[in-house]
């Protein structure tokens, strides 16, 4: 249960950084276009990429002694560099979100899903790299796995289908520097669990 909820922290905290993908998918549920199949396709994905960094990553580590301290290093260096500029921009402000143009057809709002989610290299070293490291820490990888697969399904679920409830909330730039704040913290704090050990 330690490992899952673990996987589900670092998994939420990693895809709260508002970026191309998440701004794309709040766009849909504030239009109320295709947002179901969206949600689904950036949640599959990631459940995808998740598993193959978990399964990857740890066979990768037993079979290359001191790998998993290395990536463990890493990772807390790439949290601590991450979250410092969540951090950054909660200091500066945040922008506010609109509606925007629509996206169009249900084929061209997935293929821009696609994109948005497979060519992004940021969801290759937050999913496959820096999960699948974190993941090698823990007895239980497959229970860690699980969690972070799970935080990508509430949280598209609810970035999709919560969209409209949050507009007004979002329109203010203290909500996103609050947000900011929140995920900033959460990686310094999960990097320095790395650290200690």
């Amino acid at each position: 249960m330690q490992a899952a909820a673990a996987g589900f922290a670092l998994g939420i905290s990693l895809i709260l950084a508002i970026g191309a993908q998440n701004a794309f998918v709040l766009r849909q549920g504030l239009r109320r276009e295709h947002v179901g199949a969206v949600v689904m396709t950036c949640a599959v994905s990631d459940a995808l990429l998740v598993s193959a960094g978990v399964a990857g990553f740890g066979a990768l580590a037993a079979a290359v002694p001191g790998l998993a301290a290395v990536m463990r290093w890493g990772g807390a260096v790439f949290l601590v560099v991450y979250g410092g500029r969540t951090l950054l921009a909660a200091w500066r402000g945040g922008a506010v979100m609109e509606a925007g143009p629509a996206a169009g057809g249900l084929r061209r709002a997935l293929g821009t899903c696609l994109a948005l989610t497979w060519l992004n290299p940021h969801v290759y070293l937050d999913t496959v790299v820096l999960l699948g490291s974190v993941s090698a820490q823990y007895e239980a990888r497959l229970a860690f796995g699980a969690g972070a697969v799970t935080a990508s399904f509430v949280f598209f679920i609810t970035l999709g289908y919560g969209a409209r409830a949050l507009a007004p909330l979002f329109r203010r730039p203290e909500s996103w520097r609050v947000l900011d704040l929140v995920v900033g913290l959460t990686m310094w704090a999960i990097a320095a669990k790395l650290m200690v050990g």
